[in-house]
Protein backbone atom coordinates (compact mmCIF):
# COMPACT_ATOMS: atom_id res chain seq x y z
CA UNK A 1 0.00 0.00 0.00
CA UNK A 2 2.76 2.38 0.61
CA UNK A 3 4.92 1.70 -2.15
CA UNK A 4 1.13 2.59 -4.30
CA UNK A 5 0.73 5.70 -2.29
CA UNK A 6 4.59 6.41 -3.04
CA UNK A 7 3.88 6.09 -6.60
CA UNK A 8 1.28 8.44 -6.64
CA UNK A 9 3.14 11.15 -5.06
CA UNK A 10 1.68 10.44 -1.31
CA UNK A 11 4.19 10.05 1.30
CA UNK A 12 3.77 7.49 4.19
CA UNK A 13 3.73 8.10 7.57
CA UNK A 14 5.14 6.14 10.55
CA UNK A 15 1.14 4.89 11.64
CA UNK A 16 1.14 3.77 7.71
CA UNK A 17 -1.18 6.54 6.95
CA UNK A 18 -0.50 8.17 3.68
CA UNK A 19 0.03 12.25 3.58
CA UNK A 20 -1.63 14.23 0.88
CA UNK A 21 0.15 14.33 -2.03
CA UNK A 22 3.00 16.35 -2.41
CA UNK A 23 2.67 18.86 -5.19
CA UNK A 24 4.66 17.82 -8.67
CA UNK A 25 6.57 20.42 -9.74
CA UNK A 26 7.16 19.95 -13.69
CA UNK A 27 9.44 22.20 -15.77
CA UNK A 28 8.07 23.52 -19.65
CA UNK A 29 10.00 20.58 -21.28
CA UNK A 30 7.18 18.09 -19.34
CA UNK A 31 4.36 19.90 -20.26
CA UNK A 32 5.47 19.90 -23.81
CA UNK A 33 6.36 15.77 -23.45
CA UNK A 34 2.48 15.11 -21.88
CA UNK A 35 1.01 17.84 -24.23
CA UNK A 36 2.37 15.78 -27.51
CA UNK A 37 1.49 12.41 -25.97
CA UNK A 38 -1.98 13.67 -25.38
CA UNK A 39 -2.50 15.47 -28.56
CA UNK A 40 -4.63 14.18 -31.06
CA UNK A 41 -1.49 13.97 -33.34
CA UNK A 42 -3.28 12.75 -36.99
CA UNK A 43 -6.19 16.05 -36.57
CA UNK A 44 -3.02 18.83 -36.13
CA UNK A 45 -1.58 17.15 -39.25
CA UNK A 46 -4.70 17.65 -41.23
CA UNK A 47 -5.27 21.69 -39.93
CA UNK A 48 -1.67 21.99 -40.54
CA UNK A 49 -2.01 20.19 -43.77
CA UNK A 50 -4.79 22.42 -44.76
CA UNK A 51 -3.79 25.60 -43.47
CA UNK A 52 -0.75 24.75 -46.19
CA UNK A 53 -2.85 24.40 -49.04
CA UNK A 54 -4.74 27.67 -48.03
CA UNK A 55 -1.74 29.61 -48.76
CA UNK A 56 -1.29 28.18 -52.06
CA UNK A 57 -4.70 29.12 -52.70
CA UNK A 58 -4.30 32.57 -51.44
CA UNK A 59 -1.36 32.84 -53.47
CA UNK A 60 -3.72 32.43 -56.55
CA UNK A 61 -6.55 34.60 -55.41
CA UNK A 62 -4.35 37.83 -54.34
CA UNK A 63 -3.47 38.97 -57.90
CA UNK A 64 -7.14 38.86 -58.85
CA UNK A 65 -8.25 40.91 -55.75
CA UNK A 66 -5.80 43.15 -55.96
CA UNK A 67 -6.32 44.18 -59.48
CA UNK A 68 -10.12 44.49 -58.57
CA UNK A 69 -9.63 46.89 -55.58
CA UNK A 70 -6.74 48.77 -57.32
CA UNK A 71 -7.77 52.51 -58.29
CA UNK A 72 -6.27 54.54 -61.01
CA UNK A 73 -4.42 56.70 -58.66
CA UNK A 74 -3.80 53.62 -56.12
CA UNK A 75 -2.33 50.43 -57.33
CA UNK A 76 -2.11 47.55 -54.95
CA UNK A 77 0.51 44.81 -54.42
CA UNK A 78 -0.73 41.64 -56.11
CA UNK A 79 0.24 39.62 -53.54
CA UNK A 80 -0.48 41.96 -50.78
CA UNK A 81 -3.30 39.11 -49.91
CA UNK A 82 -1.25 36.95 -49.68
CA UNK A 83 1.49 38.34 -47.79
CA UNK A 84 -1.08 39.29 -44.96
CA UNK A 85 -2.48 35.93 -44.86
CA UNK A 86 0.73 34.35 -44.18
CA UNK A 87 1.44 36.71 -41.36
CA UNK A 88 -2.32 35.47 -39.67
CA UNK A 89 -1.73 32.09 -40.43
CA UNK A 90 1.61 32.44 -38.59
CA UNK A 91 -0.56 34.18 -35.61
CA UNK A 92 -2.82 31.93 -35.60
CA UNK A 93 -1.20 29.01 -34.85
CA UNK A 94 0.70 30.34 -32.57
CA UNK A 95 -2.31 31.01 -30.71
CA UNK A 96 -3.89 27.45 -31.76
CA UNK A 97 -1.13 25.84 -30.10
CA UNK A 98 -0.95 27.96 -27.11
CA UNK A 99 -4.89 26.91 -26.72
CA UNK A 100 -4.59 23.47 -27.25
CA UNK A 101 -2.29 23.16 -24.05
CA UNK A 102 -4.90 24.06 -21.98
CA UNK A 103 -6.86 21.96 -19.94
CA UNK A 104 -10.84 21.63 -20.79
CA UNK A 105 -11.81 23.10 -17.35
CA UNK A 106 -9.61 26.37 -18.48
CA UNK A 107 -11.03 25.77 -22.20
CA UNK A 108 -14.30 26.32 -20.71
CA UNK A 109 -13.33 29.34 -19.11
CA UNK A 110 -11.84 30.61 -21.83
CA UNK A 111 -14.82 30.12 -23.88
CA UNK A 112 -17.12 31.51 -21.26
CA UNK A 113 -14.80 34.45 -21.16
CA UNK A 114 -14.47 35.31 -24.79
CA UNK A 115 -18.19 34.74 -25.39
CA UNK A 116 -19.60 37.44 -22.64
CA UNK A 117 -17.02 39.94 -24.53
CA UNK A 118 -18.23 39.06 -28.01
CA UNK A 119 -21.84 39.45 -26.86
CA UNK A 120 -20.85 43.01 -25.71
CA UNK A 121 -19.21 43.68 -28.66
CA UNK A 122 -22.21 42.52 -30.93
CA UNK A 123 -24.07 44.94 -29.15
CA UNK A 124 -22.37 47.75 -30.23
CA UNK A 125 -21.94 46.67 -33.73
CA UNK A 126 -24.75 47.70 -35.52
CA UNK A 127 -24.64 50.71 -33.47
CA UNK A 128 -20.84 51.72 -34.47
CA UNK A 129 -19.76 49.16 -36.58
CA UNK A 130 -18.67 50.43 -40.05
CA UNK A 131 -21.41 49.44 -43.29
CA UNK A 132 -19.36 46.74 -45.91
CA UNK A 133 -21.70 46.16 -48.29
CA UNK A 134 -24.65 47.51 -47.09
CA UNK A 135 -24.25 45.29 -43.09
CA UNK A 136 -22.58 46.14 -40.19
CA UNK A 137 -20.53 43.11 -38.89
CA UNK A 138 -17.47 44.75 -37.89
CA UNK A 139 -15.83 46.61 -34.74
CA UNK A 140 -12.69 48.93 -36.10
CA UNK A 141 -9.83 47.91 -33.71
CA UNK A 142 -6.38 48.80 -35.07
CA UNK A 143 -8.32 46.02 -37.50
CA UNK A 144 -11.65 45.09 -38.12
CA UNK A 145 -13.02 42.18 -35.89
CA UNK A 146 -16.25 40.68 -36.72
CA UNK A 147 -17.71 39.78 -33.33
CA UNK A 148 -19.80 37.01 -34.21
CA UNK A 149 -16.82 34.94 -35.97
CA UNK A 150 -15.32 34.34 -32.17
CA UNK A 151 -18.87 33.96 -30.96
CA UNK A 152 -19.27 30.57 -32.41
CA UNK A 153 -16.82 28.78 -31.13
CA UNK A 154 -17.23 30.38 -27.72
CA UNK A 155 -21.57 29.49 -28.48
CA UNK A 156 -20.52 25.86 -28.33
CA UNK A 157 -18.38 25.78 -25.16
CA UNK A 158 -21.24 27.84 -23.15
CA UNK A 159 -23.90 25.78 -24.11
CA UNK A 160 -21.95 22.28 -23.72
CA UNK A 161 -21.27 23.76 -20.08
CA UNK A 162 -25.08 24.73 -19.46
CA UNK A 163 -26.52 21.24 -21.79
CA UNK A 164 -23.83 18.92 -19.31
CA UNK A 165 -25.66 20.63 -16.06
CA UNK A 166 -28.53 18.14 -16.51
CA UNK A 167 -26.08 15.81 -15.23
CA UNK A 168 -26.73 17.57 -11.74
CA UNK A 169 -30.00 18.29 -11.88
CA UNK A 170 -32.09 16.83 -14.41
CA UNK A 171 -35.06 18.85 -13.63
CA UNK A 172 -32.96 22.25 -14.50
CA UNK A 173 -34.14 23.85 -17.77
CA UNK A 174 -31.64 23.41 -19.36
CA UNK A 175 -33.22 23.47 -23.03
CA UNK A 176 -35.42 26.21 -22.84
CA UNK A 177 -31.93 28.36 -21.18
CA UNK A 178 -30.03 26.89 -24.59
CA UNK A 179 -32.68 28.10 -27.19
CA UNK A 180 -33.56 31.76 -24.88
CA UNK A 181 -29.54 32.22 -25.47
CA UNK A 182 -30.05 31.38 -29.24
CA UNK A 183 -32.84 33.64 -29.63
CA UNK A 184 -30.63 36.45 -28.42
CA UNK A 185 -27.59 35.96 -30.47
CA UNK A 186 -29.59 35.23 -33.70
CA UNK A 187 -31.69 38.49 -32.69
CA UNK A 188 -28.21 40.92 -32.41
CA UNK A 189 -27.12 38.94 -35.72
CA UNK A 190 -30.18 39.81 -37.96
CA UNK A 191 -29.92 43.58 -36.46
CA UNK A 192 -26.77 43.56 -38.49
CA UNK A 193 -28.23 42.06 -40.77
CA UNK A 194 -26.07 38.37 -40.79
CA UNK A 195 -28.33 35.66 -41.93
CA UNK A 196 -25.81 33.07 -42.94
CA UNK A 197 -23.98 32.96 -39.59
CA UNK A 198 -27.61 33.09 -37.97
CA UNK A 199 -28.31 29.78 -39.99
CA UNK A 200 -25.13 28.52 -38.66
CA UNK A 201 -25.64 29.09 -34.96
CA UNK A 202 -28.55 27.11 -35.10
CA UNK A 203 -27.53 24.22 -36.69
CA UNK A 204 -24.50 24.25 -33.78
CA UNK A 205 -27.55 24.66 -31.46
CA UNK A 206 -29.60 21.96 -33.16
CA UNK A 207 -26.43 19.34 -32.98
CA UNK A 208 -25.94 20.06 -29.40
CA UNK A 209 -29.52 19.95 -28.17
CA UNK A 210 -30.19 16.64 -30.03
CA UNK A 211 -26.96 15.23 -28.45
CA UNK A 212 -28.45 15.92 -25.12
CA UNK A 213 -31.44 14.05 -25.59
CA UNK A 214 -34.58 16.47 -26.15
CA UNK A 215 -37.26 14.67 -27.17
CA UNK A 216 -38.39 13.94 -31.03
CA UNK A 217 -41.84 16.03 -29.84
CA UNK A 218 -39.66 19.13 -28.66
CA UNK A 219 -37.22 18.96 -31.77
CA UNK A 220 -39.86 18.91 -34.42
CA UNK A 221 -41.45 21.93 -32.64
CA UNK A 222 -38.19 23.77 -32.53
CA UNK A 223 -38.12 23.07 -36.20
CA UNK A 224 -41.00 24.76 -37.32
CA UNK A 225 -39.98 27.93 -35.17
CA UNK A 226 -37.02 27.79 -37.02
CA UNK A 227 -38.84 27.82 -40.50
CA UNK A 228 -40.97 30.26 -39.28
CA UNK A 229 -38.29 32.30 -38.54
CA UNK A 230 -36.24 32.05 -41.55
CA UNK A 231 -39.78 32.62 -43.71
CA UNK A 232 -40.33 36.38 -41.43
CA UNK A 233 -36.23 36.69 -42.63
CA UNK A 234 -37.30 36.43 -46.45
CA UNK A 235 -40.48 38.80 -45.84
CA UNK A 236 -37.90 41.49 -43.36
CA UNK A 237 -34.95 41.48 -45.09
CA UNK A 238 -34.27 42.81 -48.45
CA UNK A 239 -30.76 40.95 -48.67
CA UNK A 240 -31.73 37.80 -47.61
CA UNK A 241 -34.88 37.69 -49.84
CA UNK A 242 -32.73 38.93 -52.94
CA UNK A 243 -30.40 36.02 -52.34
CA UNK A 244 -32.95 33.61 -51.82
CA UNK A 245 -34.85 34.50 -54.77
CA UNK A 246 -31.50 34.64 -57.05
CA UNK A 247 -30.91 31.18 -55.78
CA UNK A 248 -34.15 29.56 -56.67
CA UNK A 249 -34.66 31.61 -60.07
CA UNK A 250 -31.29 29.84 -61.29
CA UNK A 251 -29.11 33.27 -60.94
CA UNK A 252 -28.34 35.05 -64.07
CA UNK A 253 -24.63 35.73 -65.65
CA UNK A 254 -23.43 38.64 -63.85
CA UNK A 255 -24.75 37.41 -60.47
CA UNK A 256 -21.69 36.69 -58.03
CA UNK A 257 -22.67 33.11 -57.29
CA UNK A 258 -23.39 31.95 -60.95
CA UNK A 259 -19.74 33.57 -61.88
CA UNK A 260 -18.20 31.39 -58.94
CA UNK A 261 -19.92 28.17 -60.37
CA UNK A 262 -18.52 29.19 -64.14
CA UNK A 263 -15.29 30.15 -62.39
CA UNK A 264 -14.89 26.45 -60.83
CA UNK A 265 -16.08 24.55 -63.30
CA UNK A 266 -13.57 26.58 -66.33
CA UNK A 267 -10.36 24.35 -65.22
CA UNK A 268 -11.58 20.90 -65.98
CA UNK A 269 -10.20 17.96 -63.73
CA UNK A 270 -6.43 19.17 -64.17
CA UNK A 271 -6.63 22.88 -63.83
CA UNK A 272 -5.05 25.60 -66.16
CA UNK A 273 -2.48 26.14 -63.41
CA UNK A 274 -1.60 28.42 -60.85
CA UNK A 275 -1.26 32.40 -62.12
CA UNK A 276 -3.13 31.04 -65.24
CA UNK A 277 -6.73 31.36 -64.43
CA UNK A 278 -8.73 34.11 -65.99
CA UNK A 279 -12.68 34.14 -65.36
CA UNK A 280 -10.71 34.73 -61.82
CA UNK A 281 -10.28 38.05 -62.86
CA UNK A 282 -14.03 38.99 -63.08
CA UNK A 283 -15.04 37.27 -59.64
CA UNK A 284 -15.95 39.23 -56.42
CA UNK A 285 -14.40 38.12 -53.56
CA UNK A 286 -11.83 35.77 -54.91
CA UNK A 287 -9.65 35.77 -52.22
CA UNK A 288 -12.13 35.07 -49.53
CA UNK A 289 -16.12 34.25 -50.21
CA UNK A 290 -15.38 32.69 -53.69
CA UNK A 291 -11.75 30.75 -53.34
CA UNK A 292 -13.16 27.61 -53.94
CA UNK A 293 -13.23 28.31 -57.34
CA UNK A 294 -10.55 29.90 -57.80
CA UNK A 295 -8.91 26.12 -56.77
CA UNK A 296 -11.23 25.06 -59.38
CA UNK A 297 -9.70 26.90 -61.86
CA UNK A 298 -6.09 26.89 -61.74
CA UNK A 299 -5.95 23.26 -59.90
CA UNK A 300 -8.61 21.64 -60.91
CA UNK A 301 -11.85 19.99 -59.80
CA UNK A 302 -9.40 16.78 -58.44
CA UNK A 303 -7.44 19.40 -56.21
CA UNK A 304 -11.52 20.70 -55.35
CA UNK A 305 -12.70 16.81 -54.27
CA UNK A 306 -8.91 16.07 -52.47
CA UNK A 307 -9.97 19.53 -49.87
CA UNK A 308 -13.68 18.16 -49.70
CA UNK A 309 -11.83 14.74 -48.51
CA UNK A 310 -9.34 16.45 -45.83
CA UNK A 311 -12.68 18.39 -44.49
CA UNK A 312 -14.45 15.54 -44.51
CA UNK A 313 -11.16 13.69 -42.54
CA UNK A 314 -10.69 16.11 -39.84
CA UNK A 315 -14.42 16.24 -38.71
CA UNK A 316 -14.55 12.02 -38.67
CA UNK A 317 -11.15 12.26 -37.14
CA UNK A 318 -13.10 14.23 -33.76
CA UNK A 319 -16.09 12.36 -34.22
CA UNK A 320 -14.11 8.83 -33.59
CA UNK A 321 -12.07 11.15 -31.10
CA UNK A 322 -15.48 11.78 -29.22
CA UNK A 323 -16.94 8.05 -30.21
CA UNK A 324 -15.19 6.68 -25.98
CA UNK A 325 -15.71 9.91 -24.82
CA UNK A 326 -17.51 9.54 -21.16
CA UNK A 327 -17.25 13.56 -20.32
CA UNK A 328 -20.65 15.08 -21.27
CA UNK A 329 -19.15 18.16 -21.23
CA UNK A 330 -16.36 17.34 -23.41
CA UNK A 331 -18.83 15.25 -25.97
CA UNK A 332 -21.27 18.25 -26.07
CA UNK A 333 -18.00 20.81 -26.77
CA UNK A 334 -16.13 18.83 -29.51
CA UNK A 335 -19.13 18.12 -31.46
CA UNK A 336 -20.62 21.62 -31.60
CA UNK A 337 -16.86 23.05 -32.69
CA UNK A 338 -16.26 20.41 -35.22
CA UNK A 339 -20.35 21.07 -36.44
CA UNK A 340 -19.19 25.28 -36.61
CA UNK A 341 -16.15 23.98 -38.49
CA UNK A 342 -17.60 21.58 -40.54
CA UNK A 343 -21.01 23.29 -41.53
CA UNK A 344 -19.03 26.53 -42.50
CA UNK A 345 -16.87 24.89 -44.94
CA UNK A 346 -19.51 22.98 -46.90
CA UNK A 347 -22.18 25.90 -46.91
CA UNK A 348 -19.24 28.15 -48.19
CA UNK A 349 -18.22 24.86 -50.62
CA UNK A 350 -22.34 24.34 -51.84
CA UNK A 351 -22.18 28.17 -52.35
CA UNK A 352 -19.68 28.06 -54.67
CA UNK A 353 -21.34 24.69 -56.55
CA UNK A 354 -24.11 27.29 -56.72
CA UNK A 355 -26.17 24.78 -54.24
CA UNK A 356 -27.33 27.21 -51.66
CA UNK A 357 -27.62 30.48 -51.24
CA UNK A 358 -24.56 33.14 -50.92
CA UNK A 359 -23.51 33.57 -46.96
CA UNK A 360 -21.11 35.80 -47.38
CA UNK A 361 -19.17 32.53 -45.78
CA UNK A 362 -15.24 32.16 -45.92
CA UNK A 363 -13.91 28.44 -46.56
CA UNK A 364 -12.03 27.88 -42.94
CA UNK A 365 -8.37 27.54 -42.64
CA UNK A 366 -8.24 28.18 -47.05
CA UNK A 367 -9.38 31.80 -47.31
CA UNK A 368 -7.74 35.02 -46.45
CA UNK A 369 -8.64 36.39 -43.46
CA UNK A 370 -7.64 38.75 -40.33
CA UNK A 371 -9.97 37.99 -37.74
CA UNK A 372 -12.08 35.21 -39.52
CA UNK A 373 -8.42 33.25 -40.11
CA UNK A 374 -7.85 33.91 -35.90
CA UNK A 375 -11.46 32.59 -35.20
CA UNK A 376 -10.73 29.44 -36.53
CA UNK A 377 -7.49 28.94 -35.13
CA UNK A 378 -9.20 29.74 -31.91
CA UNK A 379 -12.16 26.82 -32.66
CA UNK A 380 -9.53 24.22 -33.43
CA UNK A 381 -7.00 25.30 -30.66
CA UNK A 382 -10.56 24.46 -28.73
CA UNK A 383 -11.11 21.35 -30.29
CA UNK A 384 -7.29 20.13 -29.47
CA UNK A 385 -7.75 20.98 -26.19
CA UNK A 386 -10.66 19.25 -25.41
CA UNK A 387 -9.92 15.81 -27.33
CA UNK A 388 -6.74 15.74 -25.81
CA UNK A 389 -6.47 12.32 -24.05
CA UNK A 390 -3.98 10.57 -21.88
CA UNK A 391 -3.45 7.07 -23.92
CA UNK A 392 -2.42 5.23 -21.02
CA UNK A 393 -4.58 6.20 -18.95
CA UNK A 394 -7.11 5.33 -21.83
CA UNK A 395 -6.04 1.81 -21.96
CA UNK A 396 -6.14 1.30 -17.74
CA UNK A 397 -9.45 2.80 -18.11
CA UNK A 398 -10.80 -0.07 -21.19
CA UNK A 399 -8.70 -2.78 -18.94
CA UNK A 400 -10.74 -2.23 -15.58
CA UNK A 401 -13.53 -2.40 -17.85
CA UNK A 402 -12.83 -5.13 -19.82
CA UNK A 403 -11.61 -6.81 -16.10
CA UNK A 404 -15.38 -6.05 -14.26
CA UNK A 405 -16.93 -7.00 -17.52
CA UNK A 406 -15.69 -10.24 -17.28
CA UNK A 407 -16.21 -10.83 -13.56
CA UNK A 408 -19.91 -9.98 -14.00
CA UNK A 409 -20.24 -12.31 -16.67
CA UNK A 410 -19.12 -15.27 -14.24
CA UNK A 411 -21.68 -17.32 -12.86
Amino acid sequence: MSTLGTSRGYAPTRGGRLAAPAPVQRNWSDGLRIWWREIDKVLLALILLLMALGVVAVAAASPASAEQLSTRSVRLDEFMFLKRHILFQLAGIVGMIGISFASRDDARRLGIIVGAIMLVLLVLVPIIGPVKNGARRWIEVGISVQPSEFMKPAFAIILAWVLSWRLRDPGLPVITFATVMLGVIAALLMAQPNLGDTILFAGIWFVMVLLAGVSVQRIGALMGVGVAGLTLAYFLYDNARHRIDSFLGGGTAFDQVDLAQRTLMAGGWTGSGLWLGIRKMNLPEAHTDYIFSVIGEEFGLIACGVIVLIYCGIVVRVLMRLVDEENLFALLAGAGLITQFGGQAFINILVNLQLFPSKGMTLPLISYGGSSALAVCFTLGLLLAITRRNPFLAKEGRGLRGLLDSKEERP
